[in-house]
């Protein structure tokens, strides 16, 4: 019987320490995937522990919402795990789900889980609306201003041979990223 730990963050910037920490004292092998949004539906580590699971293993995670997208893919993938001969541990939540209590109790986790994600994206893009009322710019800094485009510009139209690359490469950008700015 081994036991396998699933780590997955959403973004780059999230931590996987606190995890990593959990799940090593007790499992044998710990699988991390990291910047993947749970509701994403190709999650590549994600399968791969699913594939390397066999009957009297144990499948770890932190906490339930680490691993599956809805209640109904939480529900589903339990299924699919006990058929297999799999149990499933979250180390928070800490239920036995081989029982009905357990089960239960892994399914009102599993829609709270839901429920949590789906308030905290609609708490975002009420959030980024607001900012755009309000006049804010959203998303990535631009690369190159107004003056630099226009620059940019002069020394194309000049008629001096510069090519898009070569232009782009003094402003130490990539050449779609000069003809983006220009286009705008």
């Amino acid at each position: 019987m081994r036991q396998l730990g699933y780590i997955r963050t959403s973004t780059d910037e999230q931590l996987t320490d606190r995890q990593v920490s959990q799940l090593s004292e007790i499992c044998d092998q710990i699988f991390i995937e990291d910047g993947v949004s749970a509701v994403r539906k190709k999650r590549p580590v994600y399968e791969q522990v699913m594939d390397e699971l066999k009957s009297g293993d144990v499948f770890v995670v932190s906490s339930l919402d680490r691993a599956f997208r809805s209640s109904l893919d939480a529900l589903s993938e339990l299924e699919r795990l006990h058929q297999r001969g799999v149990q499933f541990l979250s180390l928070s939540q800490n239920f036995d789900t081989t029982t009905p209590d357990g089960k239960f109790l892994y399914t009102l986790a599993a829609a709270l889980a839901t429920w949590e994600r789906e308030i905290l994206s609609q708490r975002t893009k009420e959030g980024l609306e607001a900012a755009k009322r309000r006049g804010k710019i959203l998303g990535r800094p631009r690369k190159l201003n107004a003056q630099q485009v226009a620059q940019a510009r002069c020394i194309l139209e000049a008629g001096f041979y510069y090519t898009i690359t070569e232009v782009a490469e003094s402003f130490r950008v990539h050449e779609r990223t000069l003809i983006r700015a220009l286009e705008r």
